[in-house]
């Protein structure tokens, strides 16, 4: 007799999975974009007086996008969206087509980064020893200076961790020697054994009389964690923001999301990677396959960088009157430091029109010689992108990307897919993950540079949310990250031109896709 389950129990988990936030947030976002179609469109039926000024208004807005200073991909799949709904095209627009950050956050967040400026001065005998090794890098390391605000170092080191098991371990280590202070920063927090054995080490540190802050991305840990959670965590003594909470309005000011990891421990020792805090990020559980990932520590004089793009963030959301001679590296570590090659933390952020992200990676690519590698779990780039790696393959520069062959995204996987054939066809090496899910992002560059950090190849990551990076120059870690790398290629399926084929219905759907990637 087949086992029917009890009815009770079906209408619990039907109303356990409508009372999650997500669904719900979800849910009356959709209500409002119907209430407003179909304001629009009664409007219109109306008068067509009405209905002639929306499509005016429509116009007036497809020539400012056509004028204004903004990447053409978006701007092109705006325009064939008004095109598509002309009546109410332009002021769907008006509410949704802006990608700076909420008002209220925006300026706090430019007074706070502001306000801080003054602590990230260049160290100019640094950068003449730089420029004196290598006067070309010294031109990257002057460009996310002077664009990003973060100077470049020497007395650092840099090691790499090419899974995310790999990073754990050490990670629980230096927060249990942490003896002043834990700053931590993440996207995503989940319950379960990586976070329920963090937050233990936090809590006895708490004891210990350690300070420890701690933020969290709100619309990463929707679905994650309980509605302000923040206070949760305040209660067992661990000070706690919840970045951008999410507000179910139809809006993109929750576009603007913290994709930021960031750990410093007592000024002297950060952590950065593409982990989050759940257990796939350390195979302890398996969601997409094997879950390879990579993670950075860093120690040293460097390690100010971080500190100071943590605290920018936290004094936007929860202004502290402390000075920050407190958090100095050299503060809870009388020792020198010292350290091989230069290490230079940056972050980039939607506050501004310079994409610092994605120019660290154009100018690795353009200045590269021998080859260029990268990791990345998405590849939905620009025009400038494609054209950048298609130049340096066609002058004999090794270009080699790796992405999943197991996606967490169907959707994403099939628009990463899409770019295969320019980029397969001008002799890019393509590389599909065939164990699992690669998350890492990485970039490597004739065995002397390297960058390791949170920063995709997709337009969310170059253009919305905050993210942070470490450029380095002849460090230690430089080579181990191309260790990992050659280790990956052989675990890898290099694509090949009959591999980018699909059926008419594939076609079809990657250039709907390809069309509105940027507002994806």
């Amino acid at each position: 007799m087949k086992f029917i389950e009890n009815p009770a129990k079906v209408i619990s988990k039907i109303l356990k999975f409508l009372l999650r936030r997500l669904v719900i947030v979800v849910a009356l976002i959709i209500l409002q974009i119907v209430w407003m179609v179909y304001l629009f469109t009664v409007l219109g039926d109306y008068s067509k007086l009405i209905q002639y000024i929306f499509q005016l208004c429509s116009l007036i807005i497809v020539v400012y996008l056509v004028n204004k200073e903004e990447n053409p991909a978006y701007k092109l799949a705006w325009t064939i969206l008004i095109l598509i709904f002309p009546i109410f095209g332009g002021l769907m627009y008006l509410v949704l087509g802006d990608k700076q950050p909420a008002r209220k956050l925006r300026l706090r967040l430019e007074e706070s980064i502001e306000d801080t400026q003054f602590l990230l001065g260049q160290d100019y005998g640094v950068m003449e020893h730089l420029e004196n090794e290598d006067f070309q890098v010294s031109t990257q390391a002057k460009y996310i200076d002077r664009y990003g605000g973060y100077p470049i170092y020497e007395n650092s080191n840099a090691k790499y961790y090419p899974s995310g098991e790999a990073m754990f371990e050490d990670l629980l280590e230096s927060l249990r020697s942490a003896k002043h202070y834990i700053f931590m920063e993440f996207f995503i927090v989940s319950q379960g054994y990586m976070w329920d054995t963090i937050l233990e080490i936090l809590k006895d540190r708490v004891n210990d009389g350690v300070e420890v802050r701690f933020m969290y991305d709100d619309v990463g840990c929707v679905d994650q964690l309980p509605y302000k959670y923040y206070k949760q965590l305040e209660r067992y003594g661990i000070m706690a923001e919840a970045f951008n909470p999410i507000k179910p309005l139809v809006s993109t000011a929750w576009n603007n999301r913290d994709h930021r990891k960031v750990v410093v421990i007592d000024g002297h020792t950060a952590y950065t990677g593409g982990l989050n805090l759940a257990d796939e990020y350390i195979n302890r559980i398996e969601r997409f396959g094997y879950w390879k990932d990579a993670g950075l520590q860093v120690t040293g004089d460097a390690v100010w960088n971080f500190t100071v793009m943590f605290l920018q963030v936290w004094n936007a959301i929860r202004k502290t009157d402390e000075g920050f001679g407190a958090f100095v590296p050299h503060r809870h570590h009388s020792d020198q430091f010292r350290g091989r090659g230069y290490i230079q933390p940056y972050a980039d952020n939607p506050l501004d029109r310079e994409t610092v992200g994605e120019n660290v990676y154009l100018n690795i690519i353009n200045a590269s010689n021998c080859y260029v590698y990268m990791y990345t779990p998405y590849l939905i780039i620009d025009n400038e992108m494609v054209t950048a790696l298609c130049l340096a393959a066609k002058r004999g520069v090794d270009v080699r990307i790796v992405t999943p062959a197991v996606p967490d995204k169907k959707a994403v996987f099939l628009l990463t897919q899409s770019y295969y054939r320019p980029l397969v066809n001008a002799g890019i090496k393509i590389y599909q993950y065939t164990p699992g899910f690669i998350h890492a992002k990485c970039f490597l560059s004739d065995d002397k540079i390297a960058t390791v950090g949170t920063i995709n190849m997709d337009f969310r990551s170059l253009y919305l949310h905050f993210e942070n990076g470490v450029f380095m120059y002849d460090s230690e870690a430089v080579m181990q990250v191309k260790e990992d790398m050659k280790k990956t290629f052989e675990e890898s399926q290099l694509v090949t031109e009959e591999m980018c084929d699909g059926s008419l219905p594939k076609i079809l759907a990657q250039s709907v896709l390809r069309l509105f990637a940027p507002l994806l």
